[in-house]
């Protein structure tokens, strides 16, 4: 089949959302909605009271009626709640999931795909992490009803993804495995997802999407053709420059002085091996503008990966403040604005911008740490997460430290919070997306 040259990377949560990746596939390229704490979002749309009416419609399309009128029910507030009104917590994720939380999770990830997939024939992916593991077994099953085209996933090695995607098209109950802090090579806990149980039977046989590895190296590539339970259909290699859950680098982890992880010649990806593989791959990070597409396909992929540029058009989530903030910032050069390094969730190396204010308001709650995973408070009044991670995460520069003994810190100075405390979306503007050439 033709892949899309473009991927429109999937960046959480919720500045990828539906009409940013709806846009993107109209002009024929894949569009992509993050997946993270799209249960989250959806609660605060319908509290927010859903103004334009876009939640009520595609839940008015969810294959389970009675299903979904109980969410709107239960979340929405006509009107929409008062500026001083927090918004209502939503129950954190459990290795035993309450029923409830699951058909709260395949609705919101059903609801995203719709509205992504609404009134055009392009194609549409959705972007997980695989070490924010619990979501994924109801999220993926929700995507699916919606008629998802491609699934991405990084973060972690997604091996078992394939065989769920499989399972799911017949409705079959699925497992995946818990990567457990303390567990030994014996121990194998798992939670389990049966569609049949959480919203009923009786529906027809669903599409299965491509899946599409998140990767930078060719020995997981290959690891993943090999081994993973179904097939995988692609790979989008990431480099060190590109943006969100980069891979940490191989061997002694040692840091610049702004406090960046310095990659060498080992972190650099052999493409032969991958394109020995016989499986399509795009490339990402530095390939964003016209130049670096030539490039990638002079490799040997297929095409790119995009997320900056798309970041900053007029479609994405963040508040328009905030983009000409950072378009401003690179016009004149700057480019340190985003080389503020902090530790993901998953405890890989992330980047985010050094901006205040940066959040739309309906991103935040009025209560300092409402938003929450865990009890524990999160810091809401500033843009950055970096306070969430103690000194640890970025030991000193001159310090170099054995590579599990880095994992080991990070692990331990990483929040429980997760990313459901920057969720949902700021203001979007009706005007057509700016070709990804423009927004370069």
């Amino acid at each position: 089949m033709t892949h899309p040259a473009i991927i429109q990377g999937g960046m959480g949560a919720g500045v990828s959302n539906w009409f940013l990746a709806r846009a993107v596939a109209e002009t024929g390229q894949l569009g992509v909605v993050s997946g993270t704490a799209l249960d989250v979002i959806l609660a605060r749309r319908l509290q927010d009271g859903d103004p334009d009416g876009h939640m009520r419609r595609a839940l008015s399309c969810f294959p389970v009626p009675s299903l979904a009128q109980r969410i709107v029910e239960e979340h929405c507030i006509p009107g929409g709640r008062a500026a001083s009104q927090p918004f209502r917590r939503i129950p954190a994720y459990a290795a035993e999931p309450s029923v409830e939380s699951q058909q709260l999770t395949v609705v919101a990830n059903f609801v995203e795909v719709f509205l992504a997939k609404e009134g055009h024939d392009g194609v549409v992916g959705i972007n997980y992490l695989e070490k924010i593991q619990m979501p994924n077994l109801a999220s993926l099953y929700g995507a699916m009803l919606a008629g998802v085209d491609y699934v991405c996933m990084g973060a972690g090695v997604p091996r078992e993804i394939p065989g769920i995607l499989d399972r799911y098209t017949q409705h079959q109950p699925a497992s995946l495995r818990l990567l457990v802090e303390g567990a030994t090579g014996d121990d194998d806990y798992r939670m389990t997802f049966d569609p049949t149980e959480v919203i009923g039977g009786g529906l027809p046989p669903l599409p299965r999407p491509l899946f599409l590895a998140i990767i930078a190296s060719a020995v997981l590539a290959q690891t993943l053709a090999k081994k993973a339970t179904g097939k995988v259909d692609g790979f989008v290699i990431e480099g060190p420059t590109a943006g969100g859950h980069n891979a940490p680098p191989r061997g002694l982890l040692q840091l610049s002085d702004s406090g960046e992880p310095i990659y060498g010649p080992k972190d650099d990806v052999d493409l032969k091996k991958i394109a020995a593989l016989g499986v399509p791959f795009w490339l990402a990070g530095g390939y964003g503008e016209p130049p670096g597409l030539e490039k990638a396909l002079a490799l040997g992929a297929v095409g790119i990966q995009v997320g900056t540029a798309f970041a900053l058009c007029r479609e994405s989530a963040l508040t328009p403040e905030t983009k000409q903030t950072l378009i401003g910032a690179l016009r004149n050069g700057e480019s340190e604005v985003f080389t503020d390094p902090v530790a993901s969730p998953t405890g890989f190396p992330f980047k985010v911008a050094r901006l205040e204010g940066s959040l739309s308001p309906s991103a935040k709650s009025t209560r300092t740490g409402s938003g929450c995973a865990t009890s524990g408070t999160c810091d809401m009044s500033t843009a950055s997460p970096r306070a969430h991670w103690a000194t640890a995460v970025r030991p000193s520069p001159s310090t170099p430290t054995s590579a599990k003994a880095a994992k080991r810190s990070r692990r331990s100075a990483v929040s429980a919070c997760a990313t459901v405390c920057w969720p949902t979306s700021g203001s979007l503007s009706a005007t057509p997306l700016a070709t990804w050439r423009r927004c370069c």
